[in-house]
């Protein structure tokens, strides 16, 4: 029973009633006759690929997109089954007259098939008493089975093409809505069973064919008018696979994996069976290396099989679909081709069996699971840290079995031409870390001993993960041993305090000055977790370093890649800092970062080359996204300077001339709101 809802077009004079259809093809089917509404009752909107006579019913988003499999479309209007013209009307307003089966055949673009029921005699039987279902192939399907075939079918009329078009038909009445997906009925041949599979997008299909003018309703039955002409079915898929001469590889590496009790089961599989060919274009010592791993080629055959029957006609655009090893394959269509992963490497299609279809490929394709942690790279955007990590003399900890995790810079990350130094080898030693890992178990605080034999810092952040000032930028890949996680930049580690960072580097002379002058030297180089918005030569002026240089000074520790929108530090002294980041670039109360990441043991720095200041209340509900303006009253001059806290006060400007600009602005946004 069909749900209707009444849906009232805004502005509109019109009322549209739209029943929820029963089923994928019903729901394509609706669709396209709202599509087709405008040119009268009863008409369907069609979608011709350009250049061939496919003809789909349109569904929503092809609609839209105007493309199957790739190709553009055009939008033919046509009546939508059972209905016919009339001249002199508008649409399609006459229901078809029922006749038998066999004067259907001719009335719906089936007349081969109406003439070889001739030549076979089947002519008595479709016009006759009965309730029959005839999977009709078209015209066009005739025409193009290979001529050989065709002639051995039409020679012996009285047995091969009666028997041929026998298991065309089931002897009761199913319409589109009983056509169920996974579903087989036995033939008028031997009892021989079709396969019948109904799409989410609505296509229906027997034994791969798709039906491209389904529910044709006759007298004595039903007619389905077919893409091809389809063949007895009575092989499982692992038989198909076992007398193929050109799958003798694969037939050896399933029997050595114990796959094959599986593919004579009942199952509705989809396998792209790699060819010999296939095979022997990998390097011999990666196959040598995959058939001579049970656990690795089981995960490489499981990675060519998919969970669920999908026959060509099926795809019609790019779909993910998930395998067997539990990963996806991008199974589309590039017109007439079937594509995987984007590459046309299907050479032949729509092996049916009993319990799934075969489709052959000329090219192996190898899951994460089954590579080594080079392969994994080889295979990536890394290209610049593989060549650096070969360089460095590492390729046997990245082909081994070693259990690792290698952290792998885009090549963006590196910063013109890398060549090998002693430094060089020493940093890419420390880009692989001594454990297998999953960034979905990494936690805050957690300490990771590279081969180098350095610990990195994990630091989690609301939309961010990172490895000290690296943030990982994909999703890992997992080998067969080892993983690779994909990070935004080249790994800095710690090399001293905040303090012997400060001091080594030029930039900040003055303020390694002024910190020993304030008193903080200490808590610069004691353990903690701080970030350091370290003002630079160029930010230098005399005011009050004790209490300004709390406020540069935020509790834990922020690398840049953790900073997102909105993000907020609590100083050590004073109201909380507003970061945020633009065109790449970390901004700090409005002031950028000019060099960021500079790894400590005991928090990061982040030089620039302005004071941060308070913002105002306003601009701190924004994203600190721009330089600050300080802002000036009158009311400056009312803030005491006994505000200033013991032990902090310096010449020149005062902790409380300092912290008196926030409430300088507070006031100032009252008096002025």
């Amino acid at each position: 029973m069909k749900a209707c809802v009444l849906v009232l077009g805004l502005g509109l004079a019109l009322v549209l009633t739209v029943c929820a259809a029963r089923s994928p093809y019903q729901a394509v089917l609706q669709h396209s006759r709202i599509r087709g509404r405008l040119q009268g009752p009863n008409v369907c909107a069609m979608q011709q690929i350009k250049g061939t006579d496919k003809k789909y019913f349109t569904n929503c988003k092809q609609w839209y997109h105007r493309k199957i499999c790739g190709k553009p479309t055009v939008i033919t209007y046509e009546c939508c089954p059972g209905y016919e013209k009339i001249p002199g009307e508008k649409g399609c307003p006459a229901a078809l007259p029922l006749v038998n089966i066999y004067n259907t055949l001719g009335v719906v673009g089936a007349s081969t098939t109406q003439m070889y029921t001739d030549r076979a005699k089947l002519r008595e039987e479709i016009e006759g008493p009965g309730s029959f279902t005839f999977f009709a192939p078209s015209n066009e399907a005739w025409a193009a089975l290979p001529t050989e075939i065709l002639d051995a079918l039409v020679s012996n009329v009285n047995i091969e093409l009666l028997n041929a078009l026998h298991y065309h038909m089931v002897n009761r009445r199913l319409t589109s809505e009983e056509l169920r997906h996974g579903s087989s009925f036995a033939s008028m041949y031997q009892d021989f069973h079709v396969h019948i599979h109904h799409y989410s997008n609505g296509i229906v299909t027997v034994n791969c064919a798709r039906l491209i003018k389904p529910d044709q309703h006759a007298t004595n039955g039903i007619v389905h008018v077919v893409d091809r002409v389809i063949t007895a079915v009575s092989n499982n898929v692992h038989t198909l696979i076992d007398v193929d001469e050109d799958l003798e590889t694969l037939r050896t590496a399933i029997a050595a994996t114990g796959l094959t009790a599986m593919l004579e089961e009942e199952g509705q599989y989809t396998i792209f069976a790699p060819t010999d060919e296939a095979f022997e274009k990998i390097p011999q010592e990666t196959l040598n290396r995959i058939l001579g791993d049970p656990v690795a080629l089981k995960d490489l055959l499981n990675y060519h099989i998919l969970k669920h029957m999908h026959c060509a006609e099926s795809i019609v655009s790019g779909t993910p679909m998930e395998t067997l090893q539990g990963t996806v394959l991008e199974v589309g269509c590039d017109g007439d081709q079937m594509t995987l992963n984007g590459k046309a490497i299907i050479t032949k299609k729509d092996q049916l069996g009993t319990n799934g279809v075969i489709h052959y490929i000329n090219e192996l394709l190898i899951p994460d699971s089954a590579k080594t942690l080079l392969e994994l790279a080889e295979g990536s955007a890394v290209a610049t840290a593989t060549k650096l990590f070969v360089e460095a003399g590492l390729s046997p900890h990245l082909t081994g079995s070693e259990p690792l995790t290698m952290l792998a810079p885009l090549n963006d990350a590196f910063k013109g031409s890398v060549t090998m130094t002693p430094g060089i080898k020493k940093l890419m030693t420390n880009h692989i870390v001594k454990e297998q890992l999953s960034s979905k178990a990494l936690y805050h605080g957690q300490e990771l001993e590279t081969l180098g034999g350095l610990k990195l810092r994990v630091f989690v952040y609301r939309n961010s993960l990172c490895i000290e000032n690296a943030c990982i930028a994909a999703h890992d890949k997992t080998g067969r041993y080892a993983s690779m996680f994909t990070v935004d930049k080249v790994l800095a580690p710690p090399m001293g305090t905040i303090m012997d960072v400060l001091k080594a580097d030029d930039r900040f002379s003055l303020l390694v000055g002024a910190i020993q002058t304030a008193g903080i030297t200490e808590l610069l180089n004691q353990q903690g977790a701080l970030t350091f918005f370290a003002p630079t030569n160029d930010a230098f002026n005399k005011i009050s370093f004790t209490c300004v240089l709390r406020y540069h000074l935020g509790e834990g520790m922020l690398v840049s890649g953790g900073v997102g929108s909105h993000t907020r530090v609590q100083p050590l002294q004073g109201e909380k800092l507003e970061l945020g980041v633009r065109n790449y670039t970390v901004y700090v109360n409005k002031v950028p970062v000019a060099d960021a990441d500079l790894m400590a043991t005991n928090g990061v720095v982040h030089a620039i080359n302005s004071i941060i200041r308070p913002l105002p209340p306003k601009v701190e509900r924004e994203q600190a996204d721009g330089p600050a303006a300080p802002l000036r009253s009158a009311a400056s001059s009312r803030v005491s300077s006994d505000q200033s806290r013991p032990g902090q006060s310096s010449p020149g400007q005062t902790c409380s001339d300092y912290q008196s600009e926030s409430l300088t602005h507070r006031f100032h946004y009252t008096a002025t709101t």
